[in-house]
């Protein structure tokens, strides 16, 4: 009877889904069982830390205490999905993920490690600051560079969860933050207007709607983002149906809201995070009631998208009828 059950799931599912959404479906499912074995998850790390991004049978059989023939059959299987590719030279073979699939090795190596409380103070961190130090010459000193630094690596590392890319991504984070906090000081004279969008999460709402504002605005408004408590990344969905519209997400990634960046902003746009955004005087508070994409299905994401770009238009309508580095005075809910 579970045989039976099994088929008719099978059938009922064939039979809504058009053959490729079918095949589709399939060769996810492969995949997954591909990647899913502790094993194979071994072997791939060991693969992508190698110095070259290679490895061959011999010397994984080695390293994880296991047979040639089982390490065969493991890489077999990864080989037949598409995640590793053979390379014959003489006598041996040297395995390396396909270039296609790397991102996705990497997420799934990094899957267990979402939570994980990175280092205190890495090396990487002294190269950072001297880099933003040399760049914020004259405007902040050495001292205070460091500082913001090794605090956006905290709020990175511990509040948003980031774990991939986290030193490239604070040096990212640390910039934005010395940038606003010298426009909020008066140590920056630019004309451009700064918006800030805030949600819980900065991974759904916000993203959706400063990437669309970038596309339509291109360097008339400096676009930042916030989330009162950040995910770990950006919703697939959300980029997905950025995608649609010929939009990109631009490398972005969660961050958590911080003073300068509020202090910076002409327009403060909240989506859903409350009371967790602090009021400055001579700023535009504007909440959009926006349901959050996450949990979403595909066709509600792309319902908030849509609400998203048109409000985003009329935003930038206001924007440029305002004189040219005027902040906004009116102060709303």
């Amino acid at each position: 009877s579970h045989r039976l059950r099994s088929m008719d799931r099978d059938s009922a599912f064939t039979a809504g889904s058009p053959p490729r959404e079918r095949e589709a479906a399939k060769k996810i499912a492969r995949n997954i069982r591909a990647t899913s074995d502790p094993t194979r998850i071994q072997i791939l790390g060991l693969i992508v830390e190698s110095e070259t991004g290679r490895r061959a049978v011999t010397e994984l059989a080695t390293q994880l205490g296991l047979t040639q023939p089982t390490i065969s059959h493991h890489l077999r299987v990864l080989s037949d999905e598409g995640v590793l590719l053979r390379t014959p030279e003489g006598r041996r073979a040297w395995y390396s993920v396909v270039p296609s699939r790397l991102a996705e090795v990497l997420d799934s190596l990094h899957a267990d490690h979402q939570d994980a409380t990175a280092p205190d103070s890495p090396p990487v961190l002294e190269r950072i600051s001297a880099d933003l130090a040399f760049r914020f010459a004259g405007t902040f000193s050495p001292e205070t560079v460091l500082e913001y630094v090794r605090e956006s690596y905290g709020l990175l590392s511990q509040r948003s969860r980031v774990t991939r890319y986290l030193p490239s991504l604070t040096a990212r984070f640390a910039a934005d933050r010395l940038e606003a906090l010298a426009s909020a000081d008066g140590l920056a004279h630019g004309a451009i207007p700064d918006v800030l969008f805030v949600c819980v999460q900065n991974a759904g709402r916000s993203q959706m709607a400063s990437a669309i504002l970038r596309s339509l605005a291109g360097g008339r408004v400096r676009v930042l983002t916030a989330g009162s408590d950040p995910a770990g990344s950006i919703n697939p969905l959300v980029i997905a149906a950025l995608d649609e519209i010929g939009v990109s997400a631009g490398g972005e990634y969660p961050k958590p809201l911080t003073v300068e960046v509020i202090r910076a902003s002409d327009y403060v746009i909240t989506m859903g995070c409350g009371d967790a955004c602090p009021i400055y005087p001579g700023r535009r508070y504007v909440d959009w009631d926006l349901p959050d994409p996450a949990g979403l299905t595909m066709e509600g994401v792309r319902a908030v998208r849509d609400d998203i770009d048109g409000r985003v238009r009329g935003l930038l309508a206001e924007i440029d009828a305002l004189s040219v580095g005027r902040r906004p005075d009116v102060n709303t809910g």
